[in-house]
Protein backbone atom coordinates (compact mmCIF):
# COMPACT_ATOMS: atom_id res chain seq x y z
CA UNK A 1 0.00 0.00 0.00
CA UNK A 2 1.41 3.28 -0.81
CA UNK A 3 2.11 5.43 1.92
CA UNK A 4 0.83 8.78 0.48
CA UNK A 5 -2.67 7.40 -0.24
CA UNK A 6 -5.61 9.95 0.92
CA UNK A 7 -6.50 9.29 4.32
CA UNK A 8 -10.15 9.68 6.12
CA UNK A 9 -10.63 12.71 7.68
CA UNK A 10 -14.34 12.23 8.66
CA UNK A 11 -13.12 10.38 11.84
CA UNK A 12 -10.32 13.34 12.92
CA UNK A 13 -9.97 13.37 16.63
CA UNK A 14 -9.98 16.01 19.37
CA UNK A 15 -6.26 16.51 19.29
CA UNK A 16 -6.29 17.19 15.44
CA UNK A 17 -9.58 19.42 15.22
CA UNK A 18 -8.21 21.27 18.58
CA UNK A 19 -4.74 21.71 16.41
CA UNK A 20 -6.99 23.12 13.35
CA UNK A 21 -9.28 25.34 15.35
CA UNK A 22 -9.34 29.24 15.03
CA UNK A 23 -12.17 30.83 16.89
CA UNK A 24 -12.29 34.53 17.62
CA UNK A 25 -11.13 33.81 20.85
CA UNK A 26 -7.62 33.30 20.12
CA UNK A 27 -7.22 36.36 17.94
CA UNK A 28 -5.98 38.09 21.35
CA UNK A 29 -3.24 35.29 21.92
CA UNK A 30 -2.17 34.86 17.90
CA UNK A 31 -1.58 38.64 17.46
CA UNK A 32 0.26 39.19 21.13
CA UNK A 33 2.41 36.29 19.78
CA UNK A 34 3.05 38.53 16.47
CA UNK A 35 3.56 41.94 18.32
CA UNK A 36 3.58 41.99 21.93
CA UNK A 37 4.62 45.12 22.70
CA UNK A 38 2.13 47.19 20.40
CA UNK A 39 -0.50 49.18 21.45
CA UNK A 40 -3.81 47.31 21.11
CA UNK A 41 -6.84 49.28 22.83
CA UNK A 42 -6.35 52.63 24.25
CA UNK A 43 -9.31 54.21 26.86
CA UNK A 44 -8.36 57.46 28.03
CA UNK A 45 -5.60 56.45 30.55
CA UNK A 46 -5.52 52.65 30.05
CA UNK A 47 -3.11 51.58 27.76
CA UNK A 48 -3.08 47.78 26.83
CA UNK A 49 -0.48 46.72 24.58
CA UNK A 50 -1.63 43.07 23.16
CA UNK A 51 0.49 41.10 25.31
CA UNK A 52 -1.66 42.88 28.32
CA UNK A 53 -4.77 42.37 26.51
CA UNK A 54 -4.45 39.20 26.16
CA UNK A 55 -3.44 38.60 29.91
CA UNK A 56 -6.12 39.95 30.84
CA UNK A 57 -8.65 38.22 28.46
CA UNK A 58 -6.94 35.14 29.47
CA UNK A 59 -7.28 35.81 32.86
CA UNK A 60 -10.95 36.98 32.77
CA UNK A 61 -11.94 33.89 30.74
CA UNK A 62 -10.39 31.82 33.79
CA UNK A 63 -12.54 34.18 36.03
CA UNK A 64 -15.85 33.76 34.44
CA UNK A 65 -14.64 29.20 34.12
CA UNK A 66 -14.21 29.39 37.88
CA UNK A 67 -17.52 31.19 38.39
CA UNK A 68 -19.14 28.43 36.63
CA UNK A 69 -19.84 29.55 33.13
CA UNK A 70 -19.04 27.65 30.06
CA UNK A 71 -19.92 26.92 26.91
CA UNK A 72 -23.07 27.94 25.64
CA UNK A 73 -23.51 29.81 28.55
CA UNK A 74 -25.45 33.44 27.70
CA UNK A 75 -23.85 36.94 29.22
CA UNK A 76 -25.58 39.54 28.93
CA UNK A 77 -23.36 42.57 28.47
CA UNK A 78 -24.78 46.50 29.10
CA UNK A 79 -22.54 49.10 28.59
CA UNK A 80 -21.24 51.83 26.80
CA UNK A 81 -17.90 51.79 24.60
CA UNK A 82 -15.16 51.13 27.11
CA UNK A 83 -11.81 48.83 27.02
CA UNK A 84 -13.72 46.20 29.22
CA UNK A 85 -16.57 45.76 26.71
CA UNK A 86 -13.58 44.65 24.03
CA UNK A 87 -12.82 42.57 26.69
CA UNK A 88 -15.32 40.41 27.56
CA UNK A 89 -15.77 39.93 23.58
CA UNK A 90 -12.62 37.75 23.23
CA UNK A 91 -12.75 36.17 27.01
CA UNK A 92 -16.53 35.00 26.38
CA UNK A 93 -15.53 34.02 22.78
CA UNK A 94 -12.22 31.92 24.62
CA UNK A 95 -14.73 29.43 27.08
CA UNK A 96 -17.06 29.45 24.02
CA UNK A 97 -19.58 31.43 26.21
CA UNK A 98 -22.33 33.44 24.07
CA UNK A 99 -22.28 37.18 24.38
CA UNK A 100 -25.56 39.36 24.62
CA UNK A 101 -24.72 42.61 23.95
CA UNK A 102 -27.60 45.07 24.69
CA UNK A 103 -28.22 48.23 23.25
CA UNK A 104 -27.70 50.61 26.37
CA UNK A 105 -30.53 53.44 25.10
CA UNK A 106 -33.33 50.26 25.78
CA UNK A 107 -35.41 50.90 28.70
CA UNK A 108 -36.27 48.61 31.37
CA UNK A 109 -39.13 46.22 29.99
CA UNK A 110 -37.26 46.51 26.59
CA UNK A 111 -34.33 44.49 28.06
CA UNK A 112 -36.20 42.40 30.45
CA UNK A 113 -37.21 41.03 27.12
CA UNK A 114 -34.04 40.42 25.61
CA UNK A 115 -32.79 38.77 29.21
CA UNK A 116 -35.93 36.75 29.34
CA UNK A 117 -35.48 35.93 25.66
CA UNK A 118 -31.59 34.83 25.70
CA UNK A 119 -31.93 33.29 29.34
CA UNK A 120 -28.90 34.87 30.05
CA UNK A 121 -27.70 33.72 33.71
CA UNK A 122 -24.41 36.40 34.14
CA UNK A 123 -25.53 40.71 33.66
CA UNK A 124 -22.35 42.67 33.39
CA UNK A 125 -23.44 46.61 33.01
CA UNK A 126 -21.96 49.52 33.53
CA UNK A 127 -22.04 51.39 36.52
CA UNK A 128 -23.82 54.21 35.12
CA UNK A 129 -26.77 51.77 34.10
CA UNK A 130 -26.71 49.03 36.76
CA UNK A 131 -30.01 51.13 38.00
CA UNK A 132 -31.81 50.28 34.65
CA UNK A 133 -30.12 46.69 34.78
CA UNK A 134 -31.73 46.21 37.92
CA UNK A 135 -35.19 46.99 36.71
CA UNK A 136 -34.73 45.16 34.10
CA UNK A 137 -34.30 42.07 36.15
CA UNK A 138 -37.18 42.87 38.02
CA UNK A 139 -39.51 43.17 35.14
CA UNK A 140 -38.22 40.49 33.41
CA UNK A 141 -41.24 37.21 33.44
CA UNK A 142 -38.97 34.46 33.55
CA UNK A 143 -35.21 35.79 34.47
CA UNK A 144 -32.52 33.41 34.89
CA UNK A 145 -30.11 35.96 36.19
CA UNK A 146 -28.01 34.71 39.22
CA UNK A 147 -24.73 37.28 38.88
CA UNK A 148 -24.31 40.84 38.37
CA UNK A 149 -21.13 42.68 37.76
CA UNK A 150 -20.39 46.04 37.16
CA UNK A 151 -18.23 48.09 35.28
CA UNK A 152 -16.99 50.59 37.58
CA UNK A 153 -14.58 53.37 38.24
CA UNK A 154 -15.49 53.88 42.01
CA UNK A 155 -17.83 52.16 44.16
CA UNK A 156 -19.79 49.47 43.44
CA UNK A 157 -23.59 49.24 43.48
CA UNK A 158 -25.36 47.31 46.09
CA UNK A 159 -25.56 43.85 44.89
CA UNK A 160 -23.30 43.75 42.20
CA UNK A 161 -19.92 42.43 42.30
CA UNK A 162 -16.99 44.71 40.35
CA UNK A 163 -15.85 43.29 37.42
CA UNK A 164 -12.58 43.83 38.41
CA UNK A 165 -12.49 41.07 40.07
CA UNK A 166 -12.68 39.27 36.74
CA UNK A 167 -10.01 41.21 35.07
CA UNK A 168 -7.63 40.98 37.57
CA UNK A 169 -7.58 37.34 38.10
CA UNK A 170 -4.12 35.43 37.06
CA UNK A 171 -5.32 32.31 36.43
CA UNK A 172 -5.27 30.51 33.34
CA UNK A 173 -8.31 29.93 30.59
CA UNK A 174 -9.16 26.21 30.10
CA UNK A 175 -8.77 25.00 27.15
CA UNK A 176 -12.20 24.85 25.17
CA UNK A 177 -12.63 23.83 21.88
CA UNK A 178 -14.72 26.37 19.66
CA UNK A 179 -16.18 24.33 16.38
CA UNK A 180 -16.54 26.93 13.93
CA UNK A 181 -20.16 27.00 13.41
CA UNK A 182 -20.20 26.98 18.05
CA UNK A 183 -22.65 30.36 18.44
CA UNK A 184 -20.55 33.05 20.63
CA UNK A 185 -22.86 35.86 20.10
CA UNK A 186 -26.38 36.46 20.56
CA UNK A 187 -27.41 39.96 18.83
CA UNK A 188 -30.76 41.21 19.16
CA UNK A 189 -31.72 43.37 15.84
CA UNK A 190 -34.20 46.37 15.78
CA UNK A 191 -35.66 44.09 12.80
CA UNK A 192 -39.13 44.98 11.52
CA UNK A 193 -41.08 43.56 14.04
CA UNK A 194 -42.80 44.54 17.63
CA UNK A 195 -40.00 42.36 19.61
CA UNK A 196 -36.25 41.94 18.27
CA UNK A 197 -35.09 38.92 17.35
CA UNK A 198 -31.78 37.11 18.95
CA UNK A 199 -29.52 36.58 15.78
CA UNK A 200 -26.85 33.64 16.67
CA UNK A 201 -23.77 34.34 15.18
CA UNK A 202 -20.84 31.62 15.26
CA UNK A 203 -16.99 32.02 15.04
CA UNK A 204 -17.24 30.83 11.52
CA UNK A 205 -20.05 33.78 10.97
CA UNK A 206 -17.63 36.18 12.73
CA UNK A 207 -14.10 35.01 11.12
CA UNK A 208 -15.08 35.16 7.90
CA UNK A 209 -16.88 38.50 7.85
CA UNK A 210 -13.83 39.68 9.50
CA UNK A 211 -11.44 38.56 6.40
CA UNK A 212 -14.15 40.25 3.86
CA UNK A 213 -13.48 43.58 6.17
CA UNK A 214 -9.66 43.54 5.78
CA UNK A 215 -9.48 42.33 2.53
CA UNK A 216 -12.38 44.50 0.47
CA UNK A 217 -11.91 47.19 3.28
CA UNK A 218 -8.25 47.79 2.44
CA UNK A 219 -7.39 47.51 6.19
CA UNK A 220 -4.17 46.46 8.09
CA UNK A 221 -2.29 46.36 11.09
CA UNK A 222 -0.56 49.63 10.47
CA UNK A 223 -3.99 51.35 11.31
CA UNK A 224 -5.01 53.38 14.24
CA UNK A 225 -8.60 53.39 14.37
CA UNK A 226 -11.27 55.44 16.73
CA UNK A 227 -14.17 53.75 17.51
CA UNK A 228 -17.00 55.60 18.69
CA UNK A 229 -20.08 53.62 17.79
CA UNK A 230 -21.59 51.78 20.11
CA UNK A 231 -20.37 48.41 20.42
CA UNK A 232 -23.07 46.81 20.78
CA UNK A 233 -23.80 47.37 17.05
CA UNK A 234 -22.19 44.35 15.01
CA UNK A 235 -20.78 47.11 12.53
CA UNK A 236 -18.60 48.75 15.33
CA UNK A 237 -17.52 45.80 16.85
CA UNK A 238 -17.26 43.26 13.95
CA UNK A 239 -16.21 45.46 10.57
CA UNK A 240 -13.85 47.01 12.54
CA UNK A 241 -12.57 46.52 16.08
CA UNK A 242 -12.71 42.90 15.57
CA UNK A 243 -10.57 43.13 12.42
CA UNK A 244 -8.20 45.59 14.43
CA UNK A 245 -7.25 42.70 16.81
CA UNK A 246 -6.99 40.37 14.08
CA UNK A 247 -4.51 42.59 11.99
CA UNK A 248 -2.74 43.97 14.99
CA UNK A 249 -3.97 47.60 14.36
CA UNK A 250 -4.48 49.97 17.24
CA UNK A 251 -7.73 50.42 18.58
CA UNK A 252 -8.57 53.80 20.34
CA UNK A 253 -12.01 53.64 22.43
CA UNK A 254 -14.30 56.43 23.09
CA UNK A 255 -17.77 55.99 24.89
CA UNK A 256 -19.52 57.62 22.61
CA UNK A 257 -19.58 59.92 18.96
CA UNK A 258 -19.36 63.96 20.41
CA UNK A 259 -17.56 65.59 17.85
CA UNK A 260 -15.66 67.49 19.61
CA UNK A 261 -14.25 64.70 21.49
CA UNK A 262 -13.52 62.90 18.03
CA UNK A 263 -11.80 65.22 16.30
CA UNK A 264 -9.67 66.03 19.73
CA UNK A 265 -8.71 62.19 19.32
CA UNK A 266 -7.83 62.26 15.70
CA UNK A 267 -5.31 64.83 16.25
CA UNK A 268 -4.23 63.42 19.47
CA UNK A 269 -3.62 60.02 18.81
CA UNK A 270 -2.89 60.66 15.10
CA UNK A 271 -6.17 58.67 14.08
CA UNK A 272 -5.70 56.91 10.29
CA UNK A 273 -9.19 55.67 9.79
CA UNK A 274 -12.58 55.91 11.19
CA UNK A 275 -15.88 54.75 10.77
CA UNK A 276 -19.10 56.12 11.22
CA UNK A 277 -22.66 56.77 10.03
CA UNK A 278 -23.59 59.74 7.43
CA UNK A 279 -25.18 61.64 10.69
CA UNK A 280 -21.73 61.44 12.58
CA UNK A 281 -19.86 62.92 9.56
CA UNK A 282 -22.22 65.83 9.64
CA UNK A 283 -21.78 66.81 12.66
CA UNK A 284 -18.14 66.66 12.59
CA UNK A 285 -18.40 69.09 9.13
CA UNK A 286 -20.50 71.46 11.24
CA UNK A 287 -18.40 71.61 14.30
CA UNK A 288 -16.83 74.60 14.79
CA UNK A 289 -13.25 72.92 15.98
CA UNK A 290 -13.35 71.17 12.29
CA UNK A 291 -11.38 73.64 10.87
CA UNK A 292 -8.95 74.51 13.79
CA UNK A 293 -7.84 70.19 14.29
CA UNK A 294 -5.00 69.23 12.44
CA UNK A 295 -6.95 65.78 10.76
CA UNK A 296 -3.65 65.24 8.05
CA UNK A 297 -3.27 61.61 9.58
CA UNK A 298 -6.90 60.49 8.53
CA UNK A 299 -6.17 58.52 5.60
CA UNK A 300 -9.70 55.80 5.47
CA UNK A 301 -13.32 56.50 6.28
CA UNK A 302 -16.11 54.73 6.29
CA UNK A 303 -19.77 54.90 6.26
CA UNK A 304 -23.16 52.61 6.73
CA UNK A 305 -26.29 52.77 8.02
CA UNK A 306 -27.64 53.89 4.78
CA UNK A 307 -25.95 56.24 1.86
CA UNK A 308 -24.14 59.46 2.27
CA UNK A 309 -25.76 62.61 0.51
CA UNK A 310 -24.20 63.46 -2.72
CA UNK A 311 -23.24 66.82 -1.17
CA UNK A 312 -21.69 65.73 1.87
CA UNK A 313 -19.50 63.54 -0.34
CA UNK A 314 -18.31 66.21 -2.38
CA UNK A 315 -17.92 68.31 0.89
CA UNK A 316 -15.89 65.43 2.66
CA UNK A 317 -13.40 65.49 -0.43
CA UNK A 318 -13.13 69.59 -0.86
CA UNK A 319 -12.17 69.51 3.20
CA UNK A 320 -10.58 66.10 3.67
CA UNK A 321 -8.66 65.57 0.50
CA UNK A 322 -6.44 62.60 1.41
CA UNK A 323 -9.38 60.67 2.97
CA UNK A 324 -10.43 57.13 1.19
CA UNK A 325 -14.27 56.31 1.88
CA UNK A 326 -16.14 52.94 2.06
CA UNK A 327 -19.51 52.64 2.03
CA UNK A 328 -20.22 49.54 3.93
CA UNK A 329 -23.83 47.87 3.54
CA UNK A 330 -25.38 44.70 5.57
CA UNK A 331 -26.77 43.68 8.33
CA UNK A 332 -27.09 41.76 11.83
CA UNK A 333 -27.82 38.82 10.25
CA UNK A 334 -24.93 39.42 8.00
CA UNK A 335 -22.26 39.02 10.95
CA UNK A 336 -22.96 42.29 9.73
CA UNK A 337 -20.83 42.79 6.12
CA UNK A 338 -22.64 42.16 2.56
CA UNK A 339 -21.78 45.02 0.24
CA UNK A 340 -18.93 47.37 -0.29
CA UNK A 341 -18.70 50.36 -2.07
CA UNK A 342 -15.36 51.40 -3.05
CA UNK A 343 -13.74 54.74 -3.00
CA UNK A 344 -13.17 54.88 -6.27
CA UNK A 345 -16.91 54.75 -6.90
CA UNK A 346 -18.10 57.45 -4.44
CA UNK A 347 -18.96 60.68 -6.84
CA UNK A 348 -19.86 58.01 -9.64
CA UNK A 349 -22.28 55.68 -8.52
CA UNK A 350 -23.07 58.02 -5.04
CA UNK A 351 -26.02 56.18 -3.21
CA UNK A 352 -24.84 52.51 -4.28
CA UNK A 353 -24.11 50.19 -1.80
CA UNK A 354 -21.59 48.76 -3.77
CA UNK A 355 -20.79 44.96 -4.86
CA UNK A 356 -20.81 41.69 -2.90
CA UNK A 357 -17.97 41.67 -0.40
CA UNK A 358 -15.01 39.07 -0.93
CA UNK A 359 -17.02 35.94 0.83
CA UNK A 360 -20.31 36.70 -0.13
CA UNK A 361 -22.82 36.46 -3.34
CA UNK A 362 -25.69 38.90 -3.84
CA UNK A 363 -28.71 38.74 -5.74
CA UNK A 364 -31.80 40.39 -6.21
CA UNK A 365 -35.48 37.70 -6.66
CA UNK A 366 -39.02 38.46 -6.75
CA UNK A 367 -41.76 37.30 -5.05
CA UNK A 368 -41.13 33.71 -6.08
CA UNK A 369 -37.93 33.91 -5.53
CA UNK A 370 -36.86 33.90 -9.00
CA UNK A 371 -33.51 36.15 -9.93
CA UNK A 372 -34.63 39.37 -11.92
CA UNK A 373 -33.08 41.10 -14.31
CA UNK A 374 -30.51 44.36 -13.72
CA UNK A 375 -32.22 47.06 -13.21
CA UNK A 376 -35.19 45.36 -11.46
CA UNK A 377 -36.58 46.10 -8.13
CA UNK A 378 -36.66 42.96 -5.97
CA UNK A 379 -35.39 41.74 -2.26
CA UNK A 380 -32.21 41.45 -2.01
CA UNK A 381 -30.70 37.88 -0.53
CA UNK A 382 -27.08 36.47 0.17
CA UNK A 383 -25.22 33.37 0.53
CA UNK A 384 -22.43 33.59 3.02
CA UNK A 385 -20.36 32.03 5.64
CA UNK A 386 -20.67 35.58 7.30
CA UNK A 387 -24.58 34.22 7.70
CA UNK A 388 -26.24 33.53 10.92
CA UNK A 389 -26.96 30.65 12.24
CA UNK A 390 -30.80 31.57 12.76
CA UNK A 391 -32.65 32.85 15.25
CA UNK A 392 -32.66 31.83 18.51
CA UNK A 393 -35.71 30.25 19.53
CA UNK A 394 -37.77 30.57 16.50
CA UNK A 395 -37.22 28.05 13.64
CA UNK A 396 -40.31 29.62 12.12
CA UNK A 397 -38.66 32.73 11.28
CA UNK A 398 -35.32 30.95 10.38
CA UNK A 399 -36.90 28.52 7.86
CA UNK A 400 -38.36 31.72 6.53
CA UNK A 401 -35.49 33.65 5.93
CA UNK A 402 -33.83 31.00 4.76
CA UNK A 403 -35.97 29.82 2.08
CA UNK A 404 -34.58 28.12 -0.94
CA UNK A 405 -30.67 28.40 0.67
CA UNK A 406 -30.57 31.98 0.33
CA UNK A 407 -30.65 34.38 3.18
CA UNK A 408 -33.45 36.99 2.96
CA UNK A 409 -32.59 40.36 4.18
CA UNK A 410 -35.79 42.09 3.73
CA UNK A 411 -34.62 44.98 1.87
CA UNK A 412 -35.74 45.71 -1.20
CA UNK A 413 -33.08 47.37 -4.25
CA UNK A 414 -31.22 46.54 -7.82
CA UNK A 415 -28.34 45.85 -9.50
CA UNK A 416 -26.99 48.01 -12.30
CA UNK A 417 -25.23 46.17 -15.57
CA UNK A 418 -21.69 46.62 -12.98
CA UNK A 419 -23.39 44.96 -10.54
CA UNK A 420 -23.71 47.24 -8.13
CA UNK A 421 -26.32 46.92 -5.44
CA UNK A 422 -28.78 50.19 -4.89
CA UNK A 423 -30.98 49.78 -1.67
CA UNK A 424 -34.46 51.72 -2.60
CA UNK A 425 -36.84 50.27 0.44
CA UNK A 426 -37.53 48.51 3.49
CA UNK A 427 -39.55 45.32 2.80
CA UNK A 428 -41.05 45.60 6.04
CA UNK A 429 -40.60 49.76 6.78
CA UNK A 430 -37.36 49.64 8.78
CA UNK A 431 -36.59 53.22 9.54
CA UNK A 432 -32.76 53.94 10.12
CA UNK A 433 -32.15 57.22 12.35
CA UNK A 434 -28.85 58.24 13.06
CA UNK A 435 -27.59 54.94 12.18
CA UNK A 436 -30.20 53.09 14.78
CA UNK A 437 -33.02 50.89 13.47
CA UNK A 438 -36.55 51.58 14.30
CA UNK A 439 -39.30 49.20 13.71
CA UNK A 440 -42.28 50.93 12.50
CA UNK A 441 -44.79 48.27 13.74
CA UNK A 442 -42.98 48.42 17.31
CA UNK A 443 -43.77 52.42 17.50
CA UNK A 444 -47.25 52.22 16.27
CA UNK A 445 -48.15 49.42 18.95
CA UNK A 446 -46.83 51.91 21.69
CA UNK A 447 -48.62 54.79 20.26
CA UNK A 448 -52.29 52.66 19.56
CA UNK A 449 -51.84 52.23 23.59
CA UNK A 450 -52.58 55.82 24.02
CA UNK A 451 -56.35 56.51 24.72
CA UNK A 452 -58.35 57.85 21.80
CA UNK A 453 -56.28 56.82 18.88
CA UNK A 454 -58.08 55.34 15.95
CA UNK A 455 -55.40 54.50 13.59
CA UNK A 456 -51.62 55.38 13.17
CA UNK A 457 -48.78 55.28 10.62
CA UNK A 458 -45.53 55.22 11.12
CA UNK A 459 -42.82 55.94 8.23
CA UNK A 460 -39.33 57.58 7.75
CA UNK A 461 -38.64 60.96 6.24
CA UNK A 462 -35.48 62.43 5.38
CA UNK A 463 -33.98 64.70 7.57
CA UNK A 464 -30.26 66.89 6.96
CA UNK A 465 -28.56 65.25 10.36
CA UNK A 466 -30.20 61.95 11.08
CA UNK A 467 -30.51 61.05 7.37
CA UNK A 468 -33.88 59.56 8.25
CA UNK A 469 -36.68 60.44 11.50
CA UNK A 470 -39.34 58.68 12.59
CA UNK A 471 -42.31 60.57 11.75
CA UNK A 472 -45.86 59.35 12.66
CA UNK A 473 -49.60 60.13 11.06
CA UNK A 474 -52.18 59.67 13.90
CA UNK A 475 -56.59 59.51 13.26
CA UNK A 476 -58.19 60.32 16.15
CA UNK A 477 -61.46 58.45 17.32
CA UNK A 478 -64.68 59.76 16.91
CA UNK A 479 -65.05 62.79 19.90
CA UNK A 480 -61.32 62.49 20.73
CA UNK A 481 -58.72 65.45 20.43
CA UNK A 482 -55.05 64.51 20.16
CA UNK A 483 -52.01 66.94 20.11
CA UNK A 484 -48.83 66.19 18.19
CA UNK A 485 -46.73 66.83 21.95
CA UNK A 486 -49.21 64.27 23.51
CA UNK A 487 -48.66 61.93 21.26
CA UNK A 488 -44.63 62.16 21.47
CA UNK A 489 -44.96 62.47 25.21
CA UNK A 490 -46.84 58.96 25.46
CA UNK A 491 -44.44 57.35 23.27
CA UNK A 492 -41.04 58.42 25.39
CA UNK A 493 -42.80 57.02 28.21
CA UNK A 494 -42.90 53.80 26.35
CA UNK A 495 -40.17 53.60 24.44
CA UNK A 496 -36.12 54.61 24.06
CA UNK A 497 -36.18 58.17 23.11
CA UNK A 498 -34.21 58.13 19.56
CA UNK A 499 -38.21 55.53 18.23
CA UNK A 500 -40.60 58.44 19.71
CA UNK A 501 -41.67 60.41 16.22
CA UNK A 502 -40.01 63.28 15.86
CA UNK A 503 -42.85 64.57 13.79
CA UNK A 504 -46.78 63.70 14.39
CA UNK A 505 -49.27 64.85 11.96
CA UNK A 506 -52.95 64.42 13.13
CA UNK A 507 -55.04 63.36 10.37
CA UNK A 508 -58.83 62.77 9.55
CA UNK A 509 -57.60 59.52 7.59
CA UNK A 510 -54.95 57.25 5.76
CA UNK A 511 -54.12 56.57 2.66
CA UNK A 512 -55.37 52.70 1.58
CA UNK A 513 -55.06 50.61 -1.13
CA UNK A 514 -58.45 48.08 -1.70
CA UNK A 515 -57.34 45.50 0.20
CA UNK A 516 -57.25 48.00 3.24
CA UNK A 517 -53.30 48.21 3.38
CA UNK A 518 -52.13 51.52 4.94
CA UNK A 519 -50.25 53.14 1.48
CA UNK A 520 -46.95 54.33 3.32
CA UNK A 521 -45.43 55.20 0.26
CA UNK A 522 -47.66 58.06 -0.06
CA UNK A 523 -47.56 59.09 3.57
CA UNK A 524 -43.50 59.08 2.73
CA UNK A 525 -44.13 61.49 -0.21
CA UNK A 526 -46.86 63.74 1.09
CA UNK A 527 -44.81 64.37 4.42
CA UNK A 528 -41.44 64.33 2.58
CA UNK A 529 -41.04 68.50 3.97
CA UNK A 530 -41.70 67.64 7.71
CA UNK A 531 -37.87 68.22 8.86
CA UNK A 532 -37.48 71.11 5.59
CA UNK A 533 -35.75 74.02 7.47
CA UNK A 534 -34.12 72.07 10.27
CA UNK A 535 -30.13 72.39 10.74
CA UNK A 536 -27.77 69.49 9.99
Amino acid sequence: MRNDAPHDTTGSTPLVQHARSQSVGDLPRRTALRHPDKVALVDGDKVLTFAALDAVVDGTAAAMAGAGIGKGDRVALLSRNCWEFAVLVFASARIGAVLVPMNFMLGADELAYILDHSGAETLVAEEALCGTADAAVEAAAESRVVRRLAITRGATPEGWQPLSDWLEHTGTSPQVHVDDDDPLRLMYTSGTESRPKGALLSSRSLMWQYVSCTVDGGMSGDDVELHTLPLYHCAQLDCFLGPDVYLGATSIVLPGPDPAAVLAAIEKHKVTKFFAPPTVWIGLLRSPDFDRTDLSSLRKGYYGASAMPVEVLKEIQERLPEVRLWNFYGQTEMSPLATILTPEEQMEYAGSAGRAALNVETRIVDDNDEQVPAGTVGEIVHRSPHATLGYYRDEAKTAEAFRHGWFHSGDLGYVDEGGRLYVVDRKKDMIKTGGENVASREVEEAVYELEGVAEVAVFGVSHPRWVEAVACVVVPKEGATLTPEQVVAHARGRLAGYKAPKYVVIAEGLPKNPSGKILKRELRTAHADLAAGEEA
